[in-house]
């Protein structure tokens, strides 16, 4: 069983940056995905905001591109996401998930390529 548990949580006003981090119980380099997803108020597991594939491909959402990045420390056993130029939008719980199977492209952002996931950390964006 992977164990995610997310950190970095918090309250900002627009134009403001965090920075997530995920740490995670087994060896970041070995898994075929990782993610991060975003829900609000009963939405499930929300959408799919970023997501790194096995061979390094990136993908974004579009509604985030240019503003956020995700990253991996595969030492640390870590995966990150940096939000810069946060809008009211952003107010979402963020997991983190990682796949237990390969997947590519837009597979990389949708929910039911992840087999485990984080609890969550609260952003909360503020106008």
């Amino acid at each position: 069983q992977v164990q995610l548990v997310e950190s970095g949580g918090g309250a900002v006003y627009t134009g403001g940056s965090l920075t997530l981090s995920c740490t995670i119980s087994t060896a970041t380099s070995a898994l075929p995905g990782m993610a991060w997803f975003r829900s609000r108020q009963s939405q499930g597991k929300g959408e799919g905001v970023a997501a790194i594939g096995s061979d390094g491909e990136i993908v974004y959402a579009d509604s985030v591109k240019g503003r956020f990045t995700i990253s991996k420390d595969n030492i640390k056993n870590t995966l990150f996401l940096q939000m810069n130029n946060l809008r009211p939008d952003g107010t979402a719980v963020y997991r983190c998930a990682a796949a237990r199977s390969r997947y590519s492209g837009d597979y990389l952002l949708q929910s039911f390529s992840y087999a485990f996931w984080g609890q969550g950390t609260q952003v909360t964006v503020t106008a």
